[in-house]
């Protein structure tokens, strides 16, 4: 029996509504791929499409270089992206949009970055063939944001198009809108971070599946990272320090109305000082118990096998 040479290279494509895209995506990936001589596999993730995507990629398929995995209901773009790196085996990961907004062409060039021994290289929409108002103008914003609160300082979070050596994501578990914050846990794990440009073309097929509520979306996500990174594991200083905060607003407010009740002879009930002291303290203790409790959990995340968040209907070519 004749063993196969392990795949250097897995494309992954989440795919959600975007029939008549698909074969003009495969056709370009394969003519791009199969010039670096290497061995390669492209994963096309099916998100519970409505049109008639599963059909084009059942035909794109009888590539061998090309395996499908059909996801049972559409689950965003984050879990289809997990999916596809679950059943992918490269060394080297490259994520990209179905819409043929990226460029496959760009792929060796990114490939060229990781060889000068970067482990994540991000691409950049620098020339982004977007609506300015909406989708652009926005985007920079958060981009600025997100960079601001993590330290990792990239002009486009929200290109798809990126290359990750395996080793720095395989124990990565992406949930909401995280699949674009990868660049940070890899940073935070030590990882080289790089951007380059890369090309970015007007849709022309099919619609945007995205609006101004990912950027909201994107930045709640970054709280939780940047959360899950500095108090993941001792969540009681995030909640037993707001707690103590509560407890002693909770204490100043009750000493200043006694002071006006006994030394200024003020009716406590002309001032919001009884409220508030009763409100903080009772605040002040929820938080600490809700600190206790997150510590429970965390030991119990700990102890617990993590689990998929996806089910697969069915695979092929794997």
């Amino acid at each position: 029996m004749v063993q196969r040479p392990p795949i250097h290279v897995s494309v992954l494509v989440p795919v959600f509504n975007e029939q008549g895209n698909i074969p003009v995506l495969c056709q370009r990936l394969l003519a791009v791929l199969r010039t670096l001589e290497k061995p390669f596999e492209i994963i096309l993730v099916d998100d519970g499409s409505s049109d008639g995507s599963i059909g084009e990629l059942h035909e794109a398929a009888t590539e061998a270089e090309i395996k499908v995995v059909s996801l049972r209901r559409n689950y965003g773009q984050t879990a289809a992206l997990m999916a596809a790196i679950d059943h992918s085996s490269g060394a080297i990961l490259v994520p990209i949009d179905a819409d043929l907004q990226n460029d496959p062409a760009d792929i060796p060039a990114l490939l060229e970055e990781l060889e000068r021994g970067f482990d994540v290289v991000s691409g950049w929409r620098k020339d982004r063939q977007d609506p300015t108002l909406f989708r652009v103008l926005p985007s920079r914003i958060a981009n600025r944001i997100v960079s601001w609160i993590s330290g990792v300082p990239l002009h486009d979070y929200g290109c798809t198009l990126k290359a990750y050596r395996r080793s720095v994501i395989e124990d990565i578990h992406l949930y909401g809108e995280m699949h674009r914050l990868v660049p940070i846990y890899a940073s935070w794990l030590g990882a080289r971070v790089a951007e380059i440009p890369v090309r970015h073309h007007p849709r022309v097929r099919g619609y945007s599946k995205y609006g101004l509520e990912r950027v909201f979306k994107v930045l709640l996500d970054m709280i939780v990272v940047k959360f899950l990174d500095k108090y993941f594991t001792k969540p009681m200083y995030v909640f037993g320090g707001f707690g103590m905060l509560s407890l002693l607003i909770s204490v100043l407010s009750g000493c200043s109305m006694l002071y006006l009740k006994i030394f200024e002879h003020i009716s406590l009930i002309l001032t919001p000082l009884p409220l508030m002291t009763v409100m903080a303290f009772i605040t002040g203790v929820m938080s600490v118990l809700m600190g206790l409790l997150a510590e429970m959990l965390v030991r119990t995340y700990f102890e617990t096998q993590k689990k998929p968040t996806y089910l697969v209907q069915e695979t092929v070519n794997l």
